[in-house]
């Protein structure tokens, strides 16, 4: 999968040096061109994850944005209100990630999105502690973390 990055990599550098133009939507371009001649160039259907990994990580960063914003806004409408409407609480959401790396992922998400923060992981690495200004219900907030980032993170990293 490297190997393709780095090639896809290089088609980029090329692309953008034989049209001469160094702008950001010419790199995205050419990044883009340069997975579809990888793509068509591929034989073996066994290899495909790296074409797989794009679409998945460009949802994974437009999901993550979407989060920022929502959050964002509700705790910036919570600051400027002369009421507060919070109902902060720490919930233990059960985990269905394996590995460090996908643990560490999410809890990084959850603490750079505003109004939460993560805590702790269990020793067991099974539940993770999440502290949130908004926890009305903590079936529903279990399940928009379960159903939101956890499932970004299953599908980039596996």
């Amino acid at each position: 999968m490297r190997k393709k990055f780095l090639t896809n990599i290089i088609l980029v550098l090329i692309w953008v040096a034989l049209t001469g133009d160094f702008t950001f939507v010419n790199f995205v371009f050419g990044f883009f061109l340069g997975s579809l001649a990888l793509w068509l160039a591929d034989k073996e259907s066994d290899s495909r994850k790296y074409f797989r990994l794009i679409p998945a990580a460009i949802s994974f960063v437009l999901f993550f944005l979407y989060e920022l914003i929502k959050a964002n806004i509700q705790v910036a409408y919570e600051v400027i209100k002369p009421t507060l409407h919070m109902e902060p609480g720490i919930v233990a959401i059960p985990l269905d990630l394996n590995t460090d790396l996908e643990i560490t992922l999410l809890a990084n998400l959850i603490s750079l999105t505003p109004g939460t923060l993560s805590l702790d992981v269990s020793d067991n690495k099974k539940v993770l502690y999440v502290h949130a200004m908004y926890v009305h219900d903590k079936q529903e907030f279990i399940d928009s973390v379960k159903n939101g980032f956890e499932r970004k993170v299953i599908e980039l990293l596996r």
